[in-house]
């Protein structure tokens, strides 16, 4: 079947048909020709993969935008380049993880080769490992990068590359772009260097297990509280993937002696086979734990995606009804306990991404502890982290989409640790004759009833792309005139750094530095205090636009009526916007 390519796909497609390429690759790639595939092929091969704001993330497949050996091994080449030119002379060393996703392992030791056979030393666990335990080891190693295999949440068509610089934080700027421009230096897959040395391998052992526990044990505010409340009934989840292997073990050594894992899921598997998307943010993600949780009566349930970087939670309502509690909820009661059980003394900070809620910043200011908003990616709190390393002191921080980080030994989100202390709250509450449903009232009436809602819409291939970027286009020059009865007061344009006064017409700076960079985020702040975000994302093909609005919670019997009005808040500012 005839089939018509823009110039770009096509070059593509014809270097992938004539190059070097394994027979196997040239055998698929024929076939989609053959069948007159012009989908799946002008999305395999109009461009090239890039890192975005946590690394590269695609389908599996044949194609130059696709994960397979040739776009790893050429990120990895690229990768090993920029190590080359910007650590001369150096013995540099890399440490390499990945998830339970089909082909991480022949990922990981592609890209394991590569680095040995350019002379890079590599320190490979030998067998999957949750991401933020890869960021503890770069630093506790001093290595100069890290690299994890992963796509996160993703559906299991999907693997990805997170690459990490020598502060254990996935790279930033310059190094982002800079090992961007090394892979698209790479001009043909000769270029790659497959043969590795196995002098320059080293598999990691048991110790960096018991290293990266430690510091979890260490992020525990009230071990005395723990014992008490040992028998706390917890289940737990690993959807098939990372964090089965030191979740539990990070509880039991905190002393929780009633951890249930959900059997069905405990086994790692690529193919996800018990749920649509391995997404702990995903009620149908949680359903086998939810029903764990019925059966035993528990406290709480959690789980970890597949890289186990993100947790979700749930809880029990007091009509008994278990609840999904979402990222911004989660990340606002770490905050709340850390802030109110932490000896303060006077040098500690939060960060947290611009998207998430500005409860968080509400109670720090309360407690006098700064709370600096980054761009979204956990890599540009790393960053703040960073610069602050030595002068003030990270308690916590955390972003909407599931992600958390207590304490500063790992630089990335770390579900593992996130877990251990969502269970110490947890049984904080208990203590107290709480539930953790009545402590995130506590929280609500102490400080605002804040709710955000999110819309998340999937825009595939160039078209997909195309349409993202005239609907932020479409933003930028029609603001509203009012918002669910609420007039408009600033604009605040991330991409050309500018903060609008929509009243007077004034436009200030918006500052660079800590976090903060040109990026293509857009803010609507109300008059009412509500705000509206809008944003493509950086690994994903979708731009998400959240909704952030608040109202007072007079009292616990007050929750589900205030919640039903803030949530009728959101559809109505939603649908003022045509987002509906």
């Amino acid at each position: 079947m005839l089939t018509t390519f823009d110039a770009i796909t096509q070059k593509n497609i014809d270097q992938w048909l004539s190059g070097p390429y394994d027979v196997e690759t040239k055998s698929i790639l024929q076939g989609l020709l053959e069948k007159g595939d012009q989908t799946t092929l002008t999305d395999s091969f109009y461009k090239s993969l890039e890192f975005g704001t946590g690394g590269m993330r695609g389908e599996m497949g044949v194609g130059c935008n696709r994960m397979n050996r040739y776009t790893v091994g050429a990120a990895t080449q690229g990768f090993a380049n920029y190590l080359l030119k910007s650590l001369p002379g150096q013995n540099i060393k890399v440490a390499i993880a990945h998830d339970s996703r089909n082909n991480s392992p022949e990922f990981t030791r592609i890209a394991a080769d590569i680095f040995t056979a350019n002379g890079i030393e590599v320190y490979l666990f030998p067998a999957l490992r949750p991401t933020p335990q890869l960021s503890f080891t770069v630093r506790h190693l001093g290595c100069q990068a890290g690299l994890v295999i992963t796509a996160s949440h993703n559906p299991k068509e999907y693997n990805g590359y997170k690459a990490y610089w020598s502060d254990g934080s996935q790279v930033v700027a310059p190094h982002d772009k800079n090992i961007v421009a090394e892979v698209n230096a790479i001009q043909s897959i000769t270029d790659i260097k497959f043969e590795g040395n196995p002098d320059l391998l080293h598999m990691l052992d048991e110790s960096i297990d018991e290293a990266y526990l430690k510091t979890i044990r260490t992020n525990c505010r009230q071990p005395e509280v723990i014992k008490r409340q040992k028998d706390l009934k917890i289940v737990f989840s690993p959807i098939h993937g990372t964090g089965i292997t030191l979740v539990p073990k990070a509880l039991a050594l905190l002393g929780f002696e009633a951890v249930h894992v959900v059997a069905e899921q405990a086994e790692p598997n690529g193919n996800f086979p018990t749920v649509v998307y391995p997404n702990p943010e995903e009620k149908e993600a949680m359903t086998l734990a939810l029903n764990k949780a019925k059966e035993l009566d528990a406290d709480l349930v959690i789980a970890t995606d597949p890289d186990a970087d993100r947790v979700g939670a749930a809880v029990k309502s007091p009509t008994g009804e278990w609840q999904l509690l979402n990222g911004n909820q989660m990340a606002s009661l770490i905050i709340y306990y850390l802030l109110r059980v932490s000896p303060l003394k006077g040098n500690e900070f939060v960060a947290k991404t611009i998207v998430t809620t500005d409860l968080i910043d509400k109670m720090c200011a309360k407690r006098g502890v700064p709370c600096y908003n980054t761009l979204t990616g956990f890599k540009f709190i790393a960053q703040v982290i960073r610069e602050l390393e030595g002068k003030e002191r990270f308690l916590g921080g955390g972003e909407e989409s599931y992600g958390y980080l207590i304490g500063d030994a790992v630089r990335d989100k770390d579900a593992v640790a996130s877990c251990a202390m969502i269970a110490e709250l947890t049984a904080y509450a208990k203590d107290q004759g709480l539930s953790l449903f009545d402590f995130l009232a506590e929280m609500y009436m102490e400080n605002n009833f804040y709710y955000e809602g999110l819309i998340s819409l999937t825009k595939k291939g160039k078209a997909g792309a195309e349409e993202i970027k005239q609907m932020m286009m479409n933003l930028r020059s029609n603001v509203p005139a009012s918002v669910a009865g609420s007039k408009p007061v600033r604009v605040l344009d991330y991409e050309g750094l500018t903060s609008t006064d929509l009243e007077t017409g004034a436009v200030s700076a918006i500052p660079v530095g800590r976090g903060i960079e040109a990026s293509n985020v857009i803010q609507l702040i109300l008059a009412d205090g509500s705000k509206v975000s809008a944003r493509p994302s950086g690994t994903e093909p979708k731009i998400k636009f959240y909704v952030s609005v608040n109202a007072a919670l007079a009292s616990a019997g007050d929750f589900d009526v205030t919640f039903s009005q803030l949530q009728d808040k959101v559809k109505m500012i939603q649908r003022d916007l045509n987002l509906v």
